[in-house]
């Protein structure tokens, strides 16, 4: 069956606006205002973690067509189910309330007024009237609100770009890549490709996608991720590069918390760009790009629980509200208090989630169950430091970790990772000559 532009576009459309939420908004123009002359180097490390993986991602699921379960299976059916629990959970608990918390902070609350319980309450009750109507999510986000959300960050960063005067500040990182590899991990795109990966693999399955043939799916999210991974690469760079260029002539208080950095830089960035209109595009801008990524976490978190008992609606159903009361309970807490409780759980899980995407994306004959639990394991293991140090930082903790590499940067699973692939690949290799 050959592809319809019309269904290639609706998907590229709505696979970018699902990965698209609070944090893809927020941090990129901070990030290159603190990276100033330095803000291509960070923005190649942003890259890594907030395109590269998560496209490889959406790709692994091209290839397995199943559900987040398939992607830990080879390591065990018991490891996969455990897996795939605990990053529902976080989905539902850390981004899904994080994105009602941004669209609070920076939309209604300067223009209403209103507290961050009304501002929830409504927020998930429409998630959860889309959620519901789990059709029409696809064409929905694909069709409408996406193409929106585009023209108005285009806007925002061409307006900007052009009219800055291309003066960057001192860069504030000594390492820029390596902090933009670590940025990117609060975008949580390399656990949105797991899951809205998942979304999009479920929506195909509907009737009115006309997408039926294994190989017809395969080629048609393969497509869609490339097109929304140049897209999200293109309004990465811009972000980071107006906040390098055009944010060099906004005043930042450097005293404010992290979030509200990021959210005056953008207002500022939006307004100084495009008048006092800009104020109300960035309101639109955060609320549907929050808005849009919250559907795909509660609708995927739903599909999970869905075929994991029995294929049951009210199961569905059932786990669309709890997510969604669980949303409007969290997102009382401040934006920079949910990026705070986020980060030693990243620490742990997104690492285990980048290997778990880059060996499905092997072929089997390298990536075999046995390399599976040896990598999956090893980065765990090496993970565990990571998590420590950021919530109980010792000396002694500081004397182990010197051992490891790049252990300072939060990255010590990486090299350890990579020598359990290449030395079990090699066993794997000579058992089977052995065999032969």
């Amino acid at each position: 069956m050959n592809i319809q532009r019309k269904e290639l576009l609706v998907t590229s459309f709505a696979l970018f606006s699902l990965f698209f939420g609070a944090g893809n908004l927020l941090l990129p123009p901070l990030l290159g205002y603190n990276a100033g002359e330095n803000w291509l180097w960070v923005t190649i490390g942003f890259m890594i973690t907030a395109v590269v993986i998560p496209i490889i991602g959406i790709l692994a699921h091209a290839r397995l067509q199943g559900t987040l379960f398939d992607f830990g299976k080879k390591v065990s059916p018991v490891f996969s189910l455990i897996y795939c629990i605990i990053i529902y959970i976080i989905a539902v608990a850390i981004p899904s309330p994080r994105t009602a918390a941004a669209t609070h902070e920076i939309a209604i609350h300067p223009a209403f007024g209103t507290s961050p319980l009304l501002t929830s309450a409504i927020y998930f009750s429409l998630v959860l009237i889309f959620v519901l109507n789990r059709s029409k999510i696809l064409n929905v986000i694909g069709k409408f609100l996406t193409p929106f959300i585009v023209i108005m960050l285009l806007a925002v960063i061409g307006i900007g770009l052009s009219s800055s005067a291309f003066t960057t500040g001192v860069s504030q990182f000594e390492t820029p890549v390596v902090t933009g590899i670590l940025e990117g991990y609060q975008t949580f795109d390399a656990i949105g490709a797991v899951v809205v990966g998942a979304v999009i693999i479920i929506s195909l399955k509907f009737k009115n996608m006309k997408v039926s043939a294994f190989e017809s799916k395969r080629k048609l999210i393969r497509q869609s991720g490339f097109i929304a991974g140049t897209g999200l690469f293109i309004i990465y760079a811009g972000l980071i590069s107006v906040g390098a260029y055009y944010g060099s002539e906004i005043e930042v208080n450097s005293e404010l918390s992290s979030d509200m950095q990021r959210a005056n830089l953008l207002r500022g960035i939006s307004i100084a760009s495009l008048g006092e209109f800009g104020n109300t595009v960035l309101s639109i801008l955060i609320s549907l790009a929050c808005f849009t990524t919250a559907i795909g976490i509660v609708a995927g978190t739903a599909d999970y629980f869905k075929g994991l008992l029995n294929d049951s609606q009210t199961v569905y159903i059932l786990t669309a509200v709890i997510a969604c009361v669980l949303g409007v309970v969290v997102g009382q807490l401040d934006f920079n208090s949910i990026i705070r409780v986020a980060v030693p759980v990243l620490l742990c899980v997104y690492p285990i989630t980048i290997v778990l995407i880059l060996l499905n994306v092997l072929p089997e004959r390298l990536a075999t169950p046995f390399v599976f639990r040896v990598v999956v394991f090893i980065t765990f293991l090496f993970s565990i430091p990571d998590v420590i140090g950021f919530i109980s930082p010792s000396e002694g903790l500081k004397i182990v970790t010197a051992f490891i590499p790049f252990a300072k940067h939060s990255l010590g699973w990486v090299l350890p990772a990579l020598l359990a692939f290449i030395v079990t690949s090699l066993l794997q290799s000579k058992s089977t000559t052995i065999k032969a």
